[in-house]
Parts: structure tokens; sequence; C-alpha cells
């Protein structure tokens, strides 16, 4: 059985619980599907016509929809023959160096088909940006539910719900028991020193777009650099594993596809694991990114973090979590470099979505919940 009692789990005390009602907490989580959008349009035909000379079975005419949905990648629905695909490609404009790596995204989808990891069927592979301006793969669609709110409001009831966040729990164990050295992705990244690697790219990132002073980030910035773990565990990470990123049965609480891949790479496990956990301290917030922090997890079905790290650990046979407040401050700030690069693209007008230019107050919040948690502070 493994040690929890011995795991670091960061006090949550709640000075304020957030009240929310039926129609706050039900958002919808429909697929939304658009015309393309004006920054993100290219040669359908050159797309049409390449992919008739180079993908096997592709015929017909080609129509081309995007997902409101995808804030990094562009993630488009084309149509044709019949039959349903998905594009992801790098976003148009000035990029990050090694951001937007679709390429990596479709080596790691590939390789893990013959794992016990649901995912696409990855398709094609295109690097040559005169097709359709920027490099782009192609993957077979996934038939099932993808739950937009973090707490899969629209599973049937708490049961089901509960059997879900358990599929989420299992899916992600899986993928830190895959066998990376056997599937050949062993120059898939480099495991050693991981996370002080981690701190050090993501503060680059996050200097690199960034727009104006957040003290509670440059704080977290100096806090993790000198706290970084000795362990060196490395499994497949998946870098962006959450709800939203997966592809649920239509009918069962199971998961059926891991999407969004780009974060992927040789690392620490528990880096997956805590940003997986973050919801737990994260209010909710209306018309925000939103956690679960201040909910009745029980009624819902949500399993409470410290049973959710128990099941992990059974899986993946680990007996203890030690400095899990440095993972999740590491997940927050993380995440906050992330953001901050969509809302530097979005005031640059090249987001993946028109909600792009929202992200700025999200990323100074979560800064300063962030810091309060690293530093032992009262999370109110």
């Amino acid at each position: 059985m493994p040690i929890i009692q011995q795991t670091e789990i960061p006090e949550r005390k709640y000075g304020v619980h957030y009240k929310i009602g039926a129609e706050e907490l039900l958002m919808k989580s429909k697929e939304e599907i658009t015309q393309v959008r004006s920054a993100h349009r290219f040669d359908e035909n050159s797309l049409a016509d390449y992919l008739k000379s180079n993908m096997e079975g592709f015929s017909g005419e080609l129509k081309v929809h995007q997902f409101a949905f995808g804030q990094s990648n562009p993630t488009f629905l084309l149509s044709a023959g019949g039959k349903e695909y998905i594009l992801r490609k790098k976003p148009p404009g000035k990029l990050l160096p090694s951001a937007h790596a679709v390429d990596r995204e479709y080596r790691i989808i590939a390789a893990l088909k013959e794992t016990k990891v649901p995912v696409p069927e990855a398709l094609l592979l295109c690097r040559d940006d005169s097709i359709i301006g920027t490099p782009f793969y192609v993957m077979n669609r996934v038939e099932g539910r993808i739950f937009r709110h973090v707490t899969a409001h629209s599973a049937s009831d708490a049961e089901e719900r509960s059997a879900i966040f358990d599929a989420m729990n299992d899916t992600l164990a899986k993928i830190h028991l895959v066998d990376w050295e056997a599937m050949g992705l062993a120059d898939y990244g480099k495991p050693g020193n991981y996370m002080a690697r981690q701190v050090g790219r993501w503060t680059k990132q996050y200097m690199a777009s960034k727009t104006g002073n957040m003290e509670a980030m440059e704080n977290l910035i100096k806090w993790l650099e000198k706290n970084i773990p000795a362990d060196e565990s490395a499994t497949i990470v998946h870098g962006d594993f959450r709800l939203e990123n997966l592809i649920v049965h239509p009918t069962e609480p199971r998961v059926v596809a891991v999407l969004d891949w780009e974060l992927s790479t040789l690392g620490h496990p528990l880096a997956d694991l805590a940003y997986n956990c973050m919801n737990y301290y994260i209010p909710v917030m209306e018309n925000k990114i939103s956690g679960y922090r201040g909910l009745d997890l029980a009624a819902l079905g949500i399993p409470e973090e410290r049973d959710y790290i128990a099941a992990y650990c059974r899986r993946t046979g680990r007996r203890s979590i030690p400095n899990w407040k440095f993972f999740i401050g590491f997940s927050m700030f993380r995440l906050i470099a992330i953001i901050q690069g969509v809302y530097k693209r979005g005031l640059d007008g090249i987001a993946s979505s028109d909600k792009a230019k929202d992200y700025g107050e999200y990323g100074r919040l979560l800064a300063d919940l962030a810091w309060k948690i690293v530093s032992g502070n009262r999370i109110s």
C-alpha cells in the first residue's frame, strides 16, 4: 500500500467557500465548430491536393472547419468522402523557440498506438510549410464525449462522474507505466535534471512573452529555482493532462483517447500528476478557467485529492510523494507561462481563440495563488 500519510499535501485553508448555482456549474461543454478564423485561413485546395496524393484512403471534396478550443495549436475538422479527420498545425506568426511542436505530437501518438494508452490513429505528418503555411499533422476523429468543464458536469450522475475521474487516473498511470525505451522513444527527451530544466525553460518562455510585472510570479520563480527536488524519476509525461484533453466513450465511463500531446516529453511523472491535481487548489470562478476548490466534491462524485493520489500510487507502485508542494507550485507556474503566451498572442492578433485576451487577469490571479501555496500562506 502506498504511504500516503508521508505525502506532503499543503493544507488548503478555505477562508471563503464559493457558492455557485446550477446555471454557473452547468456550463456548456459542446464542441464548438466554427468557420475558419481569418488569422488561420490557408489554401484549402492546396491541402486537398496534398492529402489526395499522400494520405491513404482520402478522397472527395474537402470541407474545413475550425474548433473554437485549442489555445496553442489551431485545430481543424476535415470532412471528405463521408469521413472526418482532425488536423493540427502550428499557428501563424513569429513563435517562441521549441513551442508548438506538432511533429512531436505526431511521433508520440504514433508510438503509443501500440500500448495500452488510448490515442487517436496518427495518419500523416507534413513538415512542408508550402502546403498550408506551417507544418501540420492529421489523425482520425475519435467519437466520444469531451468534458469542457473541470467537474464533468454533463456526466449522468455522481456515480458516473466518479467512474470518469477514476478512468482519468487510470489513464495517467498507464502513460507513466509505458516502457519508453522499448517503444523507441529513448531520444524523445532528456530525463536527467528534468525539473531544473523545466523551470529554466518555462522561465524563458514567460519572459519572452511578458507584458507587465507580476511580483508573485517573480517570487515563485525564485522559490522554484531554490527548491528543485533531487528525485529524477523518468517516464513519458503528457505535459497537459487534464479532463478536457480526454475523449470519454459516448455511453461508458472510460477514456477512449488522450489528446494534445504537444508538451509531452520524458520527465518526472509527478509533474503530470500535480498538473492534473491543480483544480483542488483553484477556486470556482465564474467566466474564467475554474477549479473545484470550495465545491462539495462528495456530492459531485469527485474524489478528494488524497484519495486521487492514493489511487495513482496503487496503480504505479509509488509508495510516497515527497515535495508535493513543489510540484503543485511548478504546475501552476508553468500554466501561468502558457497563459501569458496565449495572452501575448491575443494582443498580437494571432491567437487560436478569440478568448485569448481574457487570459491576462487569470494569469495574475493564478500567480498570487501559487505563491501563497509554496510560501505557506493561507489561501482565502
